[in-house]
Parts: C-alpha cells; sequence; structure tokens
C-alpha cells in the first residue's frame, strides 16, 4: 500500500526512523520488499534523477507498482530523491510519488527558499509533501558534488525561518553525514548538539538525514577480496547512532551506498568463484536475498522493524 510520506512520519517522529531506500532495478525492489515483510517495517523507496533516466522512468514505476501487489502487506512511500526544481514539477504531475525533495542546498539562503518555496506550493495543491535542504553535505550522491572544504553544517537559528518562509514539510539537515562510499577517516560522530538544536527551532518538523549509510568494514574488505579497489579507510555512520538520532527528530534515514556495496560484493564474489559461470540470474537471486537481509537488518537498527501494525492502526 502505498500511503503519504506524512502518514509515516507521524507514526515514526521521534519514536523511530524511517528508512529511505534508493532502488534502480528488479533485483533491488524485491529484496527491498523482502527485507521489509521480514521485518514488518513501513519504509519509502527513493527515485533519484539518475534512477529515473537508468532505463526510463515508467519501467519503475511500473515495477514498484507489481511488488505492491505481490506484496499487499507492505506499507511505503514513494519519493523523489536530490530532485532539480524541473524533476520535481515531473513527478508532482505523473500522481505516483507520495513526496518530492528539492535539492538547491546549493543555492544562497533567500534563493534556496524561493525555489523550495515555488516547489512546496505546487506540491501541496495535489497533497504531495516536500523535503528541502539545509547546509551541504560533502561528497558524491549521483551528479552532485560537494568538495569537504565547501560542506557546512546546517546552521540551527536559520532553520526556523528557512522552514516557515520555504513552506517545507520535512528538513534534510548537513549534521555530520556525507555522500557516497568514500565518507569519513577514521571513527567520527554524527553531531547530536546539532540535530536537537534543529529540532528545538523548528519543533514537529521530520528531520531528514542524508549520506547515512555505514560502510562496513567487512563488505568493503569482501569487495578488495574479490577484485575491488575501495579504500580501506573508508567510513560511514555507526549504526547504534540511527537510533538516538530519531528520538531527537531525525525521521527518515536516506541509506543508498550500504546496498549498492552488497550489490558489488555479491557479484564479484560469484564470479570469482564461478569464473566459466555467465548467467547473471544465480547471482541475482543471492542478491535479492542478501539484499534482504541487509535490509531488515537497517530496520533492526532504525527502530522500525516491528512498527508495521502501528502504522497500519493510524491509516
Amino acid at each position: 500500500m502505498i500511503v503519504t510520506t506524512n502518514q509515516l512520519y507521524k507514526v515514526a517522529y521521534k519514536k523511530f526512523a524511517v528508512g529511505a531506500y534508493n532502488i534502480n532495478n528488479l533485483e533491488q525492489t524485491m529484496g527491498l520488499f523482502r527485507g521489509c515483510i521480514q521485518s514488518k517495517a513501513p519504509f519509502i523507496i527513493q527515485l533519484s534523477k539518475g534512477a529515473r533516466g537508468y532505463t526510463d522512468k515508467r519501467m519503475l514505476e511500473a515495477i514498484i507498482r507489481t511488488a505492491e501487489q505481490i506484496f499487499p502487506e507492505a506499507i511505503f512511500a514513494v519519493h523523489l530523491d536530490h530532485g532539480d526544481e524541473a524533476t520535481c514539477y515531473d513527478c508532482i504531475d505523473s500522481g505516483f510519488y507520495s513526496s518530492v525533495m528539492i535539492d538547491a542546498s546549493h543555492e544562497d539562503f533567500d534563493e534556496n527558499i524561493a525555489i523550495t518555496r515555488r516547489v512546496a506550493d505546487r506540491a501541496h495543491a495535489k497533497g504531495i509533501s516536500v523535503e528541502a535542504e539545509l547546509g551541504m553535505l560533502g561528497g558524491v550522491e549521483e551528479d552532485i558534488k560537494v568538495d569537504e572544504g565547501h560542506a557546512c553544517l546546517t546552521n540551527p537559528d536559520e532553520a526556523g525561518e528557512f522552514v516557515q518562509r520555504s513552506g517545507c514539510d520535512s528538513l534534510a539537515a548537513a549534521i555530520g553525514t556525507s555522500h557516497g562510499a568514500y565518507k569519513f577517516k577514521g571513527q567520527q560522530s554524527l553531531r547530536f548538539d546539532v540535530i536537537e538544536a534543529i529540532s528545538q527551532k523548528v519543533p514537529d518538523m521530520p528531520i531528514v538525514m542524508h549520506g547515512s549509510s555505514s560502510v562496513p568494514v567487512e563488505e568493503v574488505q569482501r569487495i578488495n577480496g574479490a577484485g575491488g579497489q575501495l579504500d580501506p579507510s573508508a567510513r560511514g555512520v555507526n549504526e547504534e547512532e540511527y537510533l538516538p538520532a530519531a528520538r531527537l527528530g531525525v525521521t527518515k534515514v536516506n541509506i543508498d551506498t550500504d546496498g549498492r556495496l552488497v550489490w558489488t560484493r555479491v557479484h564479484r564474489e560469484f564470479f570469482r568463484d564461478k569464473p566459466a559461470e555467465f548467467d547473471f540470474r544465480p547471482p541475482g537471486k543471492v542478491f535479492m536475498q542478501e539484499y534482504a537481509n541487509f535490509i531488515a537488518h537497517k530496520n533492526e537498527k532504525l527502530g522500525s522493524a516491528g512498527q508495521l501494525d502501528a502504522v497500519r492502526a493510524s491509516l
């Protein structure tokens, strides 16, 4: 069942975080649904601008609608991740999306507000919610690249004005994370002081955490052991920090990189161990199960596992 993003936020706010997972193909979709049913968790499917152009946006939408029929007990929202203004309007007009993210964080404060306001007005007219970004995460996300020297944390004092003037429904905040597989060098932590300060400035506003993959050391080691060349020092967000952040107001947690690492590890190891194999379906089956297990594990860490009945009762 596709629901609005706001419906999930109302149940989750300051109790648990809803996992928002990017998909690009059939295998990811099946693993995602299986993992969320396995862990009895609500979830958010994210389609990026890049994913919508990978084959054709209608293909991904058809896959999602088919999965909804195969897994009628699933409760989820469909979200545009890191959209520009034109892509947001295309998704709003399609009638398929629960929410859209307008990322104008690279603009100055007033221009970010103006762009977000235009998107919010158009989205709200059709009952669609809007996520906006204030502050800038470092790293690489699709075609968005921010040098770490230009990354900046969200200013809590600006958050209240931004939310009021822009009309956004959730706020993607820079709170110590970064995009991509090349994240932290050494152990770092979320800025819980910034999360708490933002929550105080804009009470009841769901905070969104981007760049939330943990980049497990074991995954990186296994990928490199099967011929990969990932930076072995790369680190992500400590999974044990998900739930404490959720209880301060982080209601949506975006996880993409970790899923790509699972895909890469499964396929590298499969063809390393079976070099004569050329059928892509056997590793695809392995990946779907591995991805389902990965999703169920993440949902446990987010606190969303076991929340499906509570969400259903709220609808």
